[in-house]
C-alpha cells in the first residue's frame, strides 16, 4: 500500500466503525462527579483505556492493516511507535496471521516494549535522541517490501481513531446531553483529527482541543500560526506517547480546520491527573493518556458550566511513573 495524502472523510469514518465491528471495544462514557466539581463542568470520560491492547491506537492500526490487499500482507508490516502504536499493530498483525516489525525508542517504557514483543512482533530499537525513527522504518520496508502503518499521518489510521468520536456522540446521545468542549491528547494529531471531524460533523458549535505537554506542543504553535511548526528536541517529559516534535501532514489539514485551539499542561499537572483518575474512579492511565483530563483540572483553563468531554487514550504506563503519580494521593 503506498502512502496515502488523501484527507479522510466522515464517511470514511462511517465505513471504519463497519469495519472495526465485532473487532474493537465499545469503551465507556463515563459521568465523572469528582471531575465535575472540581472543574465546574458537567465532565464526561471516554475510557480509551478499556480498548484492545490499553489504548485507542488497536483502531487506527486495524482500519488501515485490514485493507491491505493479500500481497501486501504476505510482506508483513512496519511501523514505528513509542509504545502504543507498537501494541496495536503487533495485535492487528497477529489477528490477520501477518509478519511484524516495529522500530521503538530504547527508552520506550519496558511494558510497552515487553508488550508488543509478546504479540509476536520483531521490535527494532533506537536512540530518539540521535537517530530518526522513520528513516530505520524506511529502510525495513525498501529491504523487505513490507507494508508501513504510519501512526497517525494517513487517512486509513485517522478514520479509525475517529471512531472514538462516533462513539461519544451515540453515547451523549442517551443521556440528551450536547457537547460544549471535548479535549483531546495530542502527539503527531490523529486521534484529535478524527474525533474533530466525527464530533463537529453532529455538533458543528462544538470546541475540540489538543491537549499537549509543555515543550512539545508543535500541533498548539502550529494552529497559533496557520503552518506546521517543528519544536527543537531540547526538552523532555514523560508524556512519552506525545513527543512528536511536528504535526502530520494530513493531520494538520484536519486540526487546522476543525479544532478551537491548543492547551498546554506540565508533567505536575500530569502526574495529579493520573492519581486523581486513580482515586476517584480507579481508572490506571499512563502520562500522555491523563493529559486531556489535567487540562480539564487546571484551573486556569474556564469550563464553568459546561458540558465537558475528556478523551483518555491509554492506560500502558511503567509501574515506577505510576507510583510516583499515586503516592501524590498521601500528600
Amino acid at each position: 500500500m503506498a502512502m496515502a495524502t488523501t484527507i479522510p472523510s466522515f464517511e470514511d469514518i462511517l465505513t471504519a466503525a463497519q469495519r472495526l465491528e465485532g473487532y474493537a471495544r465499545r469503551t465507556p462514557l463515563i459521568e465523572s462527579n469528582a471531575a465535575s466539581v472540581q472543574s465546574k463542568a458537567r465532565a464526561f470520560l471516554k475510557v480509551e483505556t478499556l480498548q484492545h491492547t490499553g489504548s485507542f491506537k488497536f483502531r487506527g492500526a486495524f482500519n488501515l492493516i485490514s485493507q491491505l490487499s493479500e500481497q501486501e500482507k504476505s510482506n508483513g508490516v512496519v511501523a514505528y511507535s513509542s509504545g502504543n502504536h507498537a501494541q496495536a499493530v503487533a495485535m492487528v498483525a497477529g489477528l490477520h496471521n501477518i509478519e511484524a516489525t516495529i522500530v521503538m525508542p530504547s527508552d520506550a517504557p519496558a511494558i510497552k516494549i515487553e508488550t508488543t514483543e509478546r504479540f509476536g512482533a520483531k521490535t527494532v530499537l533506537y536512540d530518539r535522541r540521535t537517530e530518526v525513527r522513520e528513516e530505520i522504518a524506511s529502510l525495513i520496508v525498501d529491504d523487505s517490501g513490507a507494508a508501513l502503518v504510519p501512526p497517525y499521518d494517513h487517512p486509513h489510521t485517522i478514520a479509525g481513531q475517529g471512531t472514538v468520536g462516533l462513539e461519544i456522540v451515540d453515547q451523549l446521545a442517551e443521556c440528551d446531553c450536547i457537547p460544549d468542549v471535548v479535549l483531546v491528547p495530542c502527539s503527531g494529531g490523529g486521534l484529535v483529527a478524527g474525533v474533530a471531524m466525527a464530533i463537529r460533523n453532529k455538533f458543528p458549535k462544538t470546541k475540540v482541543y489538543a491537549v499537549e505537554p509543555n515543550g512539545f506542543d508543535d500541533t498548539a504553535r502550529s494552529l497559533a500560526n496557520n503552518k506546521r511548526q517543528m519544536i527543537e528536541k531540547d526538552s523532555d517529559s514523560i508524556c512519552d506517547a506525545l513527543l512528536v516534535p511536528i504535526p502530520g501532514k494530513i493531520t494538520f489539514e484536519i486540526n487546522k480546520r476543525e479544532l478551537g485551539g491548543g492547551l498546554v499542561v506540565t508533567d505536575d499537572a500530569v502526574l495529579a491527573a493520573m492519581a486523581f483518575a486513580f482515586r476517584h474512579e480507579k481508572l490506571i492511565l499512563e502520562p500522555g493518556g491523563a493529559i486531556a483530563l489535567a487540562a480539564l483540572l487546571d484551573p486556569s483553563n474556564e469550563f464553568s458550566g459546561l458540558n465537558a468531554v475528556v478523551v483518555l487514550s491509554g492506560g500502558n504506563v511503567d509501574s515506577a511513573i505510576f507510583k510516583t503519580a499515586i503516592d501524590l494521593i498521601d500528600r
